[in-house]
């Protein structure tokens, strides 16, 4: 059952919440993916090498449309990450999340909040499954899943390659039949 009482209501933009991203978050993404140089693997390492090249990478791949959501994890008046979900499969009912912080920004709870939110935005949207997976080397990930309710189910054996290594992921999934974790979502702002 979820939590319908998590608060979804305007803040202050100086509050953590979510918000859909825009042209003018440019120079905070260069500064996560020049901070953050997993980054590049998660992004697709793409050429955020000037604020017109990143404020192009915003809106080709950190928007929205009938097949993906994404939202701007703000803190201190600042993008610092992004949640999103992706791959959505009206059909079935089913789709992929992500998520990934700044460096400066871990570890203060951020990314767990931002994916509850989001994983209550695509229930409430009709979807029913959410997957996502993280390799297996990465605790931190497999934690923030974990609070934000979502339950393994398995691994995916050297899934993912990343030059010429290859990783085993973890795959997670949450249900909208599912209880919701007891995390206090990130609200939500235009």
């Amino acid at each position: 059952m979820r939590n319908n009482s998590a608060p979804f209501g305007a803040t202050q933009d100086t509050e953590p919440h979510l918000r859909v991203w825009r042209a003018s978050d440019a120079p905070a993404l260069i500064d996560a993916y020049r901070s953050s140089p997993e980054l590049a693997v998660q992004l697709g390492s793409p050429d955020l090498a000037t604020d017109h090249l990143a404020r192009i990478f915003i809106a080709d791949s950190l928007g929205r449309s009938d097949t993906h959501m994404n939202w701007a994890i703000v803190a201190e008046s600042a993008a610092v990450g992004n949640v999103g979900i992706s791959h959505i499969d009206r059909r079935h009912g089913t789709a992929w999340a992500y998520y990934w912080l700044a460096e400066s920004a871990r570890g203060r709870g951020l990314a767990t909040r931002a994916l509850a939110t989001a994983t209550e935005c695509a229930f409430s949207a009709g979807l029913f499954r959410l997957e996502l997976g993280h390799r297996l080397n990465n605790p931190a990930s497999c934690g923030v899943a974990t609070r934000a309710g979502f339950t393994v189910e398995g691994i995916q054996r050297q899934k993912l390659r990343y030059d010429h290594e290859r990783f085993d992921v973890e795959l997670h999934a949450r249900l909208a039949s599912d209880e919701a974790p007891t995390v206090r979502a990130l609200p939500l702002q235009n």
